[in-house]
């Protein structure tokens, strides 16, 4: 457990934070009003973050003790780089506990991870509306990517290409 003052604590996850993380998720499609989308279950979850075969990590965010938010991210590599990179899938803290640090302490945690693993970046997305998002990402050094657009392949869009 890391401690950034006397009220936050960043921790790992545990596979006994599946019920939380998956409340968390829910939580954030809400604010983005991409509730849904949301498709995944607990048992993914359980699958995804602690099994031998893991695709992604999750770190919890605690302010007092209580868990208020969190953060999913994954590796990717940079061809470019030649490295490997961390890649922020989400992060979301408790409306109620906004503006106390928590947000940082999650994103300063996971650029931390970076840095002792020699990673050549960390990366993430954010809805262009989510001003308060984008104001806060930009005031911890955070650069847009103006000259890129996010493409997807999902659903019967994925299985219909699978099948070529």
């Amino acid at each position: 457990m890391l401690v950034y003052d006397s009220m936050i604590s960043i921790r790992k996850a545990q596979i006994e934070d599946s019920d939380l993380i998956f409340e968390f998720i829910k939580k954030l499609a809400k604010y983005e009003k991409l509730e849904h989308e949301v498709k995944t279950t607990i048992e993914l979850l359980k699958e995804n973050l602690f099994s031998n075969n893991k695709k992604a990590y999750c770190l919890i965010a605690d302010y007092d003790s209580k868990p208020v938010g969190f953060a999913l991210y994954f590796y990717n590599y940079s061809t470019f780089l030649g490295k490997p990179g961390l890649y922020l899938e989400d992060l979301f803290v408790d409306i109620d506990y906004r503006g106390k640090g928590i947000g940082k302490a999650l994103l300063l945690e996971l650029v931390k991870i970076a840095k002792n693993e020699n990673l050549g970046r960390v990366e993430w997305s954010v809805l262009d509306w989510n001003a308060p998002a984008i104001g806060f990402y930009e005031a911890l050094g955070a650069k847009q990517m103006d000259d890129w657009t996010v493409m997807r392949v999902t659903g019967p869009a994925l299985a219909a290409l699978a099948q070529k």
